[in-house]
Protein backbone atom coordinates (compact mmCIF):
# COMPACT_ATOMS: atom_id res chain seq x y z
CA UNK A 1 0.00 0.00 0.00
CA UNK A 2 3.14 2.43 1.15
CA UNK A 3 4.50 1.53 -2.05
CA UNK A 4 1.57 2.04 -4.51
CA UNK A 5 0.85 5.75 -3.02
CA UNK A 6 4.36 6.54 -2.64
CA UNK A 7 4.65 6.75 -6.55
CA UNK A 8 2.06 9.63 -6.64
CA UNK A 9 3.71 11.67 -4.18
CA UNK A 10 2.21 13.64 -1.24
CA UNK A 11 0.33 16.47 -3.05
CA UNK A 12 -0.88 13.62 -5.43
CA UNK A 13 -2.24 11.59 -2.74
CA UNK A 14 -6.03 11.43 -2.84
CA UNK A 15 -6.44 9.23 0.43
CA UNK A 16 -4.53 11.80 2.47
CA UNK A 17 -6.25 14.76 0.64
CA UNK A 18 -9.74 13.46 1.63
CA UNK A 19 -8.41 12.97 5.16
CA UNK A 20 -7.44 16.86 4.82
CA UNK A 21 -10.71 17.58 4.04
CA UNK A 22 -12.30 15.60 7.00
CA UNK A 23 -9.75 17.20 9.11
CA UNK A 24 -10.83 20.71 7.63
CA UNK A 25 -14.36 20.35 8.81
CA UNK A 26 -13.62 19.05 12.01
CA UNK A 27 -11.01 22.01 12.49
CA UNK A 28 -13.94 24.37 11.35
CA UNK A 29 -16.30 22.78 13.89
CA UNK A 30 -14.27 22.88 17.05
CA UNK A 31 -12.64 26.55 16.49
CA UNK A 32 -15.87 28.69 15.08
CA UNK A 33 -18.03 28.37 18.23
CA UNK A 34 -15.65 30.98 19.60
CA UNK A 35 -16.49 33.42 17.06
CA UNK A 36 -20.41 32.75 17.32
CA UNK A 37 -20.44 32.78 21.03
CA UNK A 38 -22.20 35.93 21.18
CA UNK A 39 -24.95 35.07 18.98
CA UNK A 40 -25.53 31.41 20.27
CA UNK A 41 -25.99 32.75 24.34
CA UNK A 42 -28.37 35.25 22.60
CA UNK A 43 -30.80 33.05 20.94
CA UNK A 44 -30.33 30.40 23.85
CA UNK A 45 -31.28 32.43 26.54
CA UNK A 46 -27.42 31.54 28.54
CA UNK A 47 -24.76 33.78 29.70
CA UNK A 48 -21.61 34.46 27.18
CA UNK A 49 -19.31 32.21 30.17
CA UNK A 50 -21.78 29.53 30.02
CA UNK A 51 -22.21 29.33 26.10
CA UNK A 52 -18.09 29.14 26.92
CA UNK A 53 -18.68 26.07 27.97
CA UNK A 54 -19.82 24.60 25.16
CA UNK A 55 -15.74 24.95 24.26
CA UNK A 56 -14.64 23.12 27.30
CA UNK A 57 -17.05 20.27 26.99
CA UNK A 58 -15.84 19.89 23.99
CA UNK A 59 -11.98 19.80 24.71
CA UNK A 60 -12.89 17.44 27.48
CA UNK A 61 -14.89 15.37 24.98
CA UNK A 62 -11.48 15.17 23.10
CA UNK A 63 -9.86 14.04 26.16
CA UNK A 64 -11.65 11.53 27.56
CA UNK A 65 -14.18 10.33 24.93
CA UNK A 66 -11.93 9.65 22.09
CA UNK A 67 -9.88 7.06 23.69
CA UNK A 68 -13.08 5.11 24.16
CA UNK A 69 -14.37 5.02 20.70
CA UNK A 70 -10.39 3.93 19.28
CA UNK A 71 -10.83 0.95 21.86
CA UNK A 72 -14.26 0.29 20.58
CA UNK A 73 -12.67 0.56 16.64
CA UNK A 74 -9.08 -1.20 17.79
CA UNK A 75 -10.48 -4.25 15.94
CA UNK A 76 -12.11 -2.52 12.66
CA UNK A 77 -11.04 -2.23 9.46
CA UNK A 78 -9.32 1.09 9.43
CA UNK A 79 -11.46 2.55 6.36
CA UNK A 80 -14.95 0.91 7.87
CA UNK A 81 -14.08 2.95 11.17
CA UNK A 82 -12.41 6.29 9.15
CA UNK A 83 -16.03 6.05 7.91
CA UNK A 84 -17.82 5.10 11.16
CA UNK A 85 -16.19 7.91 12.74
CA UNK A 86 -16.75 10.97 9.46
CA UNK A 87 -20.82 9.38 10.13
CA UNK A 88 -20.59 10.15 14.00
CA UNK A 89 -19.05 13.97 13.08
CA UNK A 90 -22.08 14.28 10.52
CA UNK A 91 -24.19 13.33 13.15
CA UNK A 92 -23.02 15.33 16.10
CA UNK A 93 -23.09 18.79 13.53
CA UNK A 94 -26.61 17.89 12.28
CA UNK A 95 -27.49 17.47 16.43
CA UNK A 96 -26.06 21.00 16.99
CA UNK A 97 -27.80 22.82 13.97
CA UNK A 98 -31.12 21.77 15.18
CA UNK A 99 -30.44 21.55 19.15
CA UNK A 100 -33.69 23.39 20.81
CA UNK A 101 -31.78 24.58 23.66
CA UNK A 102 -28.17 24.65 25.75
CA UNK A 103 -27.95 21.37 27.17
CA UNK A 104 -29.16 19.20 23.96
CA UNK A 105 -26.19 22.01 21.75
CA UNK A 106 -23.51 20.91 24.87
CA UNK A 107 -24.38 17.43 24.07
CA UNK A 108 -24.21 17.71 20.41
CA UNK A 109 -20.87 18.98 20.86
CA UNK A 110 -19.43 16.08 23.03
CA UNK A 111 -20.67 13.56 20.66
CA UNK A 112 -19.20 15.43 17.55
CA UNK A 113 -15.48 15.54 19.75
CA UNK A 114 -15.53 11.91 20.15
CA UNK A 115 -15.54 11.75 16.75
CA UNK A 116 -12.30 14.36 16.65
CA UNK A 117 -10.08 12.85 18.61
CA UNK A 118 -9.71 9.03 17.33
CA UNK A 119 -10.55 10.54 13.73
CA UNK A 120 -7.38 12.37 14.17
CA UNK A 121 -5.71 9.59 15.88
CA UNK A 122 -6.41 6.66 13.63
CA UNK A 123 -5.74 8.99 10.58
CA UNK A 124 -2.50 10.03 11.48
CA UNK A 125 -1.73 6.52 11.69
CA UNK A 126 -3.15 5.60 8.26
CA UNK A 127 -1.57 8.57 6.74
CA UNK A 128 1.61 7.47 7.58
CA UNK A 129 1.32 4.00 6.35
CA UNK A 130 -0.12 5.71 3.04
CA UNK A 131 3.43 7.20 1.73
CA UNK A 132 7.43 5.58 2.34
CA UNK A 133 9.00 5.89 5.62
CA UNK A 134 10.87 8.63 4.93
CA UNK A 135 8.13 10.89 4.36
CA UNK A 136 5.61 9.77 7.13
CA UNK A 137 6.03 12.96 9.17
CA UNK A 138 5.16 15.07 5.61
CA UNK A 139 1.86 13.08 5.30
CA UNK A 140 0.88 13.57 8.64
CA UNK A 141 1.55 16.91 8.29
CA UNK A 142 -0.39 17.37 4.79
CA UNK A 143 -3.67 15.41 7.05
CA UNK A 144 -3.30 17.92 9.33
CA UNK A 145 -3.19 21.05 7.05
CA UNK A 146 -7.00 20.56 7.16
CA UNK A 147 -6.93 22.09 10.63
CA UNK A 148 -4.57 24.66 9.58
CA UNK A 149 -6.63 25.52 6.80
CA UNK A 150 -9.94 25.67 8.76
CA UNK A 151 -8.44 28.64 11.24
CA UNK A 152 -7.35 30.79 7.96
CA UNK A 153 -10.82 29.80 5.84
CA UNK A 154 -13.20 27.80 7.70
CA UNK A 155 -13.56 29.69 11.12
CA UNK A 156 -13.57 33.44 9.65
CA UNK A 157 -16.13 31.97 6.75
CA UNK A 158 -17.78 30.27 9.00
CA UNK A 159 -18.07 33.15 11.93
CA UNK A 160 -19.81 35.17 9.07
CA UNK A 161 -22.13 32.94 7.74
CA UNK A 162 -23.26 32.83 11.32
CA UNK A 163 -23.63 36.17 11.94
CA UNK A 164 -25.09 36.76 8.48
CA UNK A 165 -28.03 33.75 8.80
CA UNK A 166 -28.00 32.49 11.81
CA UNK A 167 -25.64 30.18 13.97
CA UNK A 168 -27.19 27.23 13.13
CA UNK A 169 -26.57 27.96 9.00
CA UNK A 170 -22.75 27.56 10.15
CA UNK A 171 -23.24 24.00 11.15
CA UNK A 172 -25.35 23.07 8.30
CA UNK A 173 -22.45 23.95 6.16
CA UNK A 174 -20.28 22.03 7.96
CA UNK A 175 -22.70 19.23 7.88
CA UNK A 176 -22.78 19.80 4.26
CA UNK A 177 -18.43 19.86 4.33
CA UNK A 178 -18.48 16.39 6.62
CA UNK A 179 -20.85 14.37 3.68
CA UNK A 180 -18.36 15.82 0.84
CA UNK A 181 -15.96 14.37 3.16
CA UNK A 182 -17.44 11.02 3.94
CA UNK A 183 -17.69 10.54 0.34
CA UNK A 184 -14.27 11.75 -0.90
CA UNK A 185 -13.14 9.14 2.05
CA UNK A 186 -15.57 6.26 0.72
CA UNK A 187 -14.04 6.62 -2.92
CA UNK A 188 -10.45 7.39 -2.05
CA UNK A 189 -9.57 5.29 0.89
CA UNK A 190 -7.76 1.60 -0.21
CA UNK A 191 -11.12 -0.68 0.25
CA UNK A 192 -9.14 -2.42 2.83
CA UNK A 193 -7.02 -1.29 5.62
CA UNK A 194 -5.91 -4.25 8.30
CA UNK A 195 -6.86 -3.36 11.82
CA UNK A 196 -4.27 -4.12 13.91
CA UNK A 197 -4.06 -7.89 15.32
CA UNK A 198 -2.24 -7.84 18.63
CA UNK A 199 -4.28 -8.20 21.88
CA UNK A 200 -5.62 -5.03 23.62
CA UNK A 201 -4.16 -5.95 26.70
CA UNK A 202 -0.20 -5.70 24.85
CA UNK A 203 -1.08 -2.52 23.35
CA UNK A 204 -2.34 -1.04 27.07
CA UNK A 205 1.17 -2.39 27.99
CA UNK A 206 3.18 -0.49 25.11
CA UNK A 207 1.48 2.82 26.30
CA UNK A 208 3.01 2.06 29.86
CA UNK A 209 6.70 2.98 27.89
CA UNK A 210 9.09 5.96 29.19
CA UNK A 211 9.29 7.40 25.69
CA UNK A 212 5.88 7.08 25.22
CA UNK A 213 4.42 8.81 27.94
CA UNK A 214 7.25 10.87 27.55
CA UNK A 215 5.86 11.99 23.82
CA UNK A 216 2.45 12.36 25.15
CA UNK A 217 3.75 14.59 28.38
CA UNK A 218 5.61 16.66 26.09
CA UNK A 219 2.29 17.13 23.62
CA UNK A 220 0.24 18.36 26.73
CA UNK A 221 3.33 20.64 27.18
CA UNK A 222 3.39 22.05 23.47
CA UNK A 223 -0.18 22.92 23.71
CA UNK A 224 -0.31 24.22 27.01
CA UNK A 225 2.50 26.69 26.62
CA UNK A 226 0.19 27.95 23.05
CA UNK A 227 -2.81 28.32 24.69
CA UNK A 228 -1.62 30.03 28.15
CA UNK A 229 -1.28 32.86 25.47
CA UNK A 230 -3.24 31.85 22.69
CA UNK A 231 -6.70 31.95 24.43
CA UNK A 232 -5.75 35.55 25.85
CA UNK A 233 -4.37 36.87 22.53
CA UNK A 234 -7.34 39.37 21.99
CA UNK A 235 -7.08 41.41 25.40
CA UNK A 236 -3.41 41.42 24.65
CA UNK A 237 -3.49 43.16 21.08
CA UNK A 238 -6.65 44.93 22.63
CA UNK A 239 -4.71 46.63 25.99
CA UNK A 240 -1.03 46.65 25.12
CA UNK A 241 -0.88 47.38 21.50
CA UNK A 242 -3.93 49.12 20.95
CA UNK A 243 -5.76 47.61 18.13
CA UNK A 244 -9.15 47.70 17.13
CA UNK A 245 -11.28 44.29 17.13
CA UNK A 246 -11.57 44.27 13.45
CA UNK A 247 -7.71 44.61 13.08
CA UNK A 248 -7.29 41.87 15.89
CA UNK A 249 -9.38 39.65 13.41
CA UNK A 250 -6.74 40.48 10.62
CA UNK A 251 -3.55 39.35 13.04
CA UNK A 252 -5.80 36.01 13.74
CA UNK A 253 -5.78 35.33 10.10
CA UNK A 254 -2.28 35.86 9.92
CA UNK A 255 -1.94 33.59 12.93
CA UNK A 256 -3.34 31.25 11.23
CA UNK A 257 -1.45 31.54 7.77
CA UNK A 258 1.43 31.08 10.13
CA UNK A 259 -0.07 27.92 12.02
CA UNK A 260 -0.33 26.50 7.83
CA UNK A 261 3.34 27.39 6.92
CA UNK A 262 4.60 26.01 10.72
CA UNK A 263 2.51 22.48 9.97
CA UNK A 264 4.35 22.56 6.27
CA UNK A 265 7.75 23.13 7.34
CA UNK A 266 7.07 20.61 10.84
CA UNK A 267 6.73 17.85 8.24
CA UNK A 268 10.27 18.31 6.17
CA UNK A 269 11.88 18.56 9.66
CA UNK A 270 10.54 15.93 11.53
CA UNK A 271 11.30 13.13 8.37
CA UNK A 272 15.19 15.35 8.69
CA UNK A 273 15.62 14.27 11.93
CA UNK A 274 12.67 13.50 14.46
CA UNK A 275 13.99 14.42 18.12
CA UNK A 276 16.86 17.26 16.58
CA UNK A 277 13.52 18.82 15.28
CA UNK A 278 11.39 18.92 18.13
CA UNK A 279 14.05 20.06 20.19
CA UNK A 280 14.97 23.10 18.12
CA UNK A 281 11.26 23.89 17.53
CA UNK A 282 11.27 24.32 21.43
CA UNK A 283 13.80 26.32 21.33
CA UNK A 284 12.95 28.59 18.69
CA UNK A 285 9.34 28.75 20.49
CA UNK A 286 11.01 29.67 23.96
CA UNK A 287 13.32 32.70 22.02
CA UNK A 288 9.91 33.92 20.28
CA UNK A 289 7.65 33.95 23.09
CA UNK A 290 10.33 35.78 25.33
CA UNK A 291 10.61 38.32 22.64
CA UNK A 292 6.72 38.82 22.07
CA UNK A 293 6.65 40.46 25.16
CA UNK A 294 8.52 43.33 23.93
CA UNK A 295 7.02 43.35 20.49
CA UNK A 296 3.46 43.17 22.07
CA UNK A 297 4.02 47.06 22.32
CA UNK A 298 3.90 47.85 18.58
CA UNK A 299 2.04 47.49 15.80
CA UNK A 300 4.30 46.16 13.18
CA UNK A 301 6.50 43.64 15.35
CA UNK A 302 3.76 42.49 17.08
CA UNK A 303 1.72 41.07 14.06
CA UNK A 304 5.11 39.84 12.53
CA UNK A 305 6.07 38.18 16.26
CA UNK A 306 2.39 36.46 16.40
CA UNK A 307 2.90 35.28 12.74
CA UNK A 308 6.39 33.56 13.47
CA UNK A 309 4.89 32.29 16.55
CA UNK A 310 1.96 30.54 14.81
CA UNK A 311 4.68 29.04 12.76
CA UNK A 312 6.89 27.64 15.13
CA UNK A 313 4.15 26.38 17.58
CA UNK A 314 2.51 24.57 15.27
CA UNK A 315 5.85 23.03 13.69
CA UNK A 316 5.96 20.40 16.19
CA UNK A 317 2.49 19.38 16.03
CA UNK A 318 3.27 16.55 13.37
CA UNK A 319 6.42 15.84 14.66
CA UNK A 320 5.15 15.27 18.10
CA UNK A 321 2.11 12.86 16.82
CA UNK A 322 4.99 10.80 14.70
CA UNK A 323 6.88 10.26 17.79
CA UNK A 324 4.42 8.87 19.99
CA UNK A 325 2.90 6.37 16.77
CA UNK A 326 6.57 5.52 16.24
CA UNK A 327 7.35 4.80 19.95
CA UNK A 328 3.85 3.27 20.73
CA UNK A 329 4.43 0.82 17.24
CA UNK A 330 3.12 -2.57 19.31
CA UNK A 331 -0.32 0.78 19.98
CA UNK A 332 -0.07 3.53 17.08
CA UNK A 333 -3.83 3.59 16.60
CA UNK A 334 -4.50 4.12 20.36
CA UNK A 335 -1.95 6.10 21.18
CA UNK A 336 -2.00 8.41 18.36
CA UNK A 337 -5.68 8.61 19.82
CA UNK A 338 -4.65 9.50 23.32
CA UNK A 339 -1.79 12.02 22.12
CA UNK A 340 -4.85 13.92 20.50
CA UNK A 341 -6.10 13.93 23.96
CA UNK A 342 -2.86 15.05 25.38
CA UNK A 343 -2.97 17.84 23.46
CA UNK A 344 -6.46 18.93 24.28
CA UNK A 345 -5.61 18.28 28.17
CA UNK A 346 -2.47 20.94 27.14
CA UNK A 347 -5.45 23.51 25.85
CA UNK A 348 -7.38 23.48 29.06
CA UNK A 349 -4.49 23.31 31.42
CA UNK A 350 -3.26 26.44 29.48
CA UNK A 351 -5.94 28.56 29.27
CA UNK A 352 -6.50 27.61 32.73
CA UNK A 353 -2.93 28.47 33.74
CA UNK A 354 -2.87 31.75 31.92
CA UNK A 355 -6.31 33.04 33.63
CA UNK A 356 -4.79 31.82 37.22
CA UNK A 357 -1.39 34.09 36.39
CA UNK A 358 -3.72 37.09 34.98
CA UNK A 359 -5.86 36.75 38.31
CA UNK A 360 -2.89 36.86 40.34
CA UNK A 361 -1.44 39.97 38.75
CA UNK A 362 0.33 39.26 35.64
CA UNK A 363 0.20 41.73 33.17
CA UNK A 364 -1.06 41.07 29.59
CA UNK A 365 2.03 42.28 28.47
CA UNK A 366 4.02 39.75 30.30
CA UNK A 367 1.84 36.32 29.94
CA UNK A 368 4.04 35.03 27.03
CA UNK A 369 6.83 34.78 29.82
CA UNK A 370 4.49 31.80 30.93
CA UNK A 371 4.08 30.01 27.70
CA UNK A 372 8.27 30.39 27.84
CA UNK A 373 8.58 29.16 30.80
CA UNK A 374 5.94 25.66 29.91
CA UNK A 375 8.20 25.53 26.49
CA UNK A 376 11.00 25.25 28.76
CA UNK A 377 10.20 22.35 30.65
CA UNK A 378 9.03 20.62 27.33
CA UNK A 379 12.47 21.41 25.74
CA UNK A 380 13.86 19.64 29.12
CA UNK A 381 11.83 16.66 28.88
CA UNK A 382 12.54 16.20 24.91
CA UNK A 383 16.10 16.66 25.44
CA UNK A 384 16.16 13.90 28.59
CA UNK A 385 13.92 11.89 26.12
CA UNK A 386 16.31 12.11 23.46
CA UNK A 387 19.30 11.27 25.30
CA UNK A 388 17.58 7.56 26.47
CA UNK A 389 17.41 7.45 22.91
CA UNK A 390 20.87 7.62 22.17
CA UNK A 391 22.09 5.94 25.47
CA UNK A 392 19.72 2.88 24.09
CA UNK A 393 21.87 3.38 20.63
CA UNK A 394 25.23 2.98 22.11
CA UNK A 395 24.36 -0.04 24.35
CA UNK A 396 22.68 -1.86 21.06
CA UNK A 397 26.13 -0.85 19.10
CA UNK A 398 28.26 -1.71 22.07
CA UNK A 399 26.04 -5.37 22.31
CA UNK A 400 26.74 -5.78 18.61
CA UNK A 401 30.19 -5.29 18.93
CA UNK A 402 30.82 -7.83 21.79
Amino acid sequence: MAAASARWGLLGNFPILALALASFGIGTTEFVIMGLLPDVARDLAVSIPDAGLLVTGYALGVTFGAPFLAIATARMDRRRALLLLIGIFIVGNLLCAIAPDYWLLMAARVITAFCHGAFFGLGAVVASNLVSPQKRVQAIALMFSGLTLANVLGVPFGTALGQELGWRSTFWAVVGIGVFAAIALYFALPRKIAASTGSLLAEAKSLGKPQVLFAMLISVLSAASLFSVFTYITPMLNEVTGLAPRQVTYVLLLFGVGLTVGNYVGGRLGDWRLMPAIIIAFVMLIGVLAVFSETLTSFVPAVITVMVWGIVAFALVSPLQMRVVSEASDAPNLASTLNQGAFNLGNAGGAWFGGLAITHGVSYQHLPWLGAVIAVLALMFAIWSHLLDRRAEVFVESGASA
